[in-house]
């Protein structure tokens, strides 16, 4: 099966598993991701698929945050064959001595600013990263996450997402935002 035929068929499944929940008018209106997780054959093509978006590019490194990123982030992780890095947010002190790096994000689709943050010592110069989630609306969250691989001297490729729900292309360039789906296919 040519590869343009198989990710059809991912992106396929991606639309099939997904449901709005409350009707257009709701201003509660949401966007249900919980199918992709259920179906076993669409969730082992999820990481290969996002992958590919950033075939040839060589990341040494994952990062995805909390909580949707920490579930897709691995498999993206295991089918390039690399280290997954958890991106907290709100990360709050612990008893360990480990520095960190953090940063505030500019305002995410609920408009809050979070603190993110991982481990210093788990990226650094040499790394190629690749940031991982299921849904990008302001890009408030892979700024950050582009910050903080910035303040550890690593190389960003890029931002891998399921569903890209970006406004402003000026965003989805400097973040290079690659994506399965656009909103406008849900």
């Amino acid at each position: 099966m040519s590869g343009d035929v198989w990710l059809e068929e991912v992106k396929a499944g991606l639309c099939e598993a997904f449901t709005w929940r409350g009707d257009r008018t709701d201003r509660h209106r949401y966007a249900d991701v919980t199918g992709w997780w259920r179906r076993p054959e669409l969730l082992g093509k999820l990481g290969p698929a996002l992958a590919r978006l950033f075939a040839g590019k060589q990341p040494t490194v994952v990062l995805g945050p909390e909580s949707r990123g920490c579930l897709l982030g691995p498999l993206v992780a295991l089918s390039l064959d690399v280290g997954f890095v958890e991106v907290r947010k709100h990360e709050a002190a612990s008893g360990d001595s480990d520095a960190w790096l953090r940063r505030t994000t500019p305002p995410d689709y609920r408009d809050r600013h979070l603190r993110l943050g991982f481990r210093k010592q788990l990226v650094d110069g040499g790394d190629r990263v690749l940031f991982v989630d299921d849904w990008i609306e302001t890009g408030g969250q892979a700024h950050g996450a582009r910050l903080l691989t910035q303040d550890a001297e690593a190389t960003w490729l890029g931002a891998a997402t399921v569903v890209d729900a970006l406004d402003s292309n000026q965003v989805r360039r400097q973040l290079n935002v690659r994506s399965l789906l656009h909103i406008r296919e849900l």
